[in-house]
């Protein structure tokens, strides 16, 4: 039994299930959350390392062996994600210490985090789309833990929609799952894709196909289906936004990754297709939103929507170059959304607002945040040699060869348009005439600017570092774009 694949999940499951004891005491709380954020984050280094060295991972729990048991199944695609959702989750948790406030710590803050990010994990990892399922629902109630947590007015409202929606997604998510299994007689991912290979793609498999878009679509906030979450992200403090901002909406595109490169890939001048559209509509409405409001929060939220259509469409055109690139572009996000918004909390609980329109000259006062908004909106919108643009350069490449022309160049030019966003908010909030701001005194921000910068560089050290990372972003491609391996190491055929 291979126990390195089930540890990223042990380790945030039982961590999680310890701090609810520990709640009272909130220096033991903060301790232990770092503690546990650590050693996931070394394991999963171990992980990535082993999978480099020694090929996909599987655990079968029970016993059992595929396809009858539970099978975790760690490749270098699922495992790179899981080790940056665990970098991003430390950080996170750093910038939590000055932001979220003692009360909401007291109230299980550190335990609904450590089980929100083993669901993530969980998903990642998970080889059975049953327990892809498990994993999506414990995540979502950790979320709907979290986005509560505190219970203002603006988060009770905007967690009501945010929980009705996601339960119709689960819904949605079962029905999909009893029809794929009625059809198929199986829930092991690697077996459904050897049943539907066998059986031919039929135009039943493909509606459930088409189901399962809609579902992981709903999770990953993609064209139209993006309606709840600019309001839902925008409600609860800025901790819990940026752990949100830059894992959930991935969990939903690994998932469309997995299945449409995995199971439904008999019928690609439908699906793929399909998606290709939704991926640019959801570029075109991501930006307008994004270009559209004077709130800080906003700007950032809509450029969540932008970057899940840019992702999408690499799925969508699924050539080697195209998957490539969303696996760049998937880690980048992951990291430049988290600094991103901790950098914005930073910026409003300073300026007293989040709108644009009151804020000016604080680059005097605030030179080390206000450099990071510029570095970020480099980097969002992929300009050289930042994280963004290996990620979406290989997108484009990809988009062309599969013959996109025109989405290709619609995804290229958003980059301008995400530029110009993010540095709306450098130009107004940080240079021009300096305003009187609604604030009583002047509070420091230092603690809350700090685990931003450290994103930051992560994000230059993605980018500057792309030859000592290409070799695993190249596996994790094969691994993908070749599911032939991925059937071989699971079934062991």
């Amino acid at each position: 039994m291979n126990n390195l694949v089930i540890l990223p999940i042990l380790i945030p499951l039982l961590s999680a299930t310890l701090l609810i004891f520990m709640n009272k005491n909130i220096m033991l709380s903060r301790g232990f959350s770092v503690f546990a954020s650590l050693s996931a984050i070394i394991c999963n280094m171990y992980l990535v390392q082993t999978i480099f060295t020694g090929g996909i991972q599987t655990l079968y729990l029970g016993g059992w062996t595929a396809p009858f048991g539970i099978a975790l199944v760690a490749d270098q695609f699922a495992a790179l994600l899981v080790l940056t959702a665990s970098v991003v989750g430390l950080i996170t948790i750093l910038f939590s210490f000055r932001t979220i406030g003692k009360e909401r710590e007291r109230l299980f803050y550190y335990s609904g985090v450590q089980f929100l990010l083993a669901g993530v994990t969980g998903a990642f990892l998970t080889g059975d789309i049953f327990n892809l399922f498990v994993f999506f629902e414990l995540l979502l109630m950790a979320s709907y833990m979290l986005i509560v947590l505190g219970g203002s007015k603006p988060q009770l409202r905007e967690s009501l929609k945010y929980i009705v929606f996601n339960i119709i997604s689960s819904a949605l998510f079962i029905v999909g799952v009893a029809c794929l299994y009625a059809v198929t007689g199986t829930l092991n991912m690697a077996d459904l894709s050897v049943k539907i290979a066998e059986s031919g793609q039929t135009g039943l498999i493909t509606v459930i196909s088409i189901l399962f878009l809609i579902v992981f679509g709903l999770k990953a906030g993609i064209f139209p289906l993006y309606f709840w979450l600019p309001g839902s992200y925008h409600a609860p403090p800025a901790a819990i936004s940026a752990l949100f901002g830059a894992l959930l909406t991935k969990v939903g595109l690994y998932a469309i990754a997995r299945v449409f490169t995995l199971i439904f890939i008999h019928d690609t001048g439908f699906t793929h297709t399909l998606m290709a559209w939704l991926a640019v509509l959801t570029v075109i409405f991501g930006v307008i939103g994004s270009i559209a409001y004077s709130d800080v929060q906003k700007i950032v939220i809509y450029n969540i929507v932008t970057a899940v259509g840019v992702i999408l469409f690499g799925i969508a055109a699924n050539t080697p170059a195209s998957l490539q690139g969303a696996i760049y572009y998937l880690i980048h996000d992951m990291v430049i959304k988290g600094a991103l918004f901790m950098l914005a909390g930073a910026l409003l609980v300073y300026a007293g607002t989040n709108q644009l329109k009151k804020m000016g000259g604080l680059i005097q006062s605030q030179p080390l945040l206000g450099w990071m908004f510029f570095i970020s909106a480099l980097s969002l919108a992929g300009i050289p040699p930042l994280s963004g643009f290996i990620g979406k350069l290989k997108i484009v490449e990809g988009g062309f060869t599969a013959g996109h022309m025109t989405f290709s160049i619609l995804v290229l030019l958003s980059s301008l348009l995400v530029l110009y966003s993010v540095m709306r908010i450098f130009i107004l909030a940080f240079w021009g005439e300096e305003q009187e701001l609604p604030r009583r005194r002047t509070p420091s921000i230092k603690g809350m600017v700090y685990p931003g910068v450290l994103l930051v560089v992560l994000s230059l050290a993605i980018g500057l570092g792309t030859e000592f990372i290409a070799p695993y972003i190249n596996q994790a491609t094969e691994m993908l774009s070749t599911p032939e391996k991925y059937i071989q190491a699971v079934l062991k055929e």
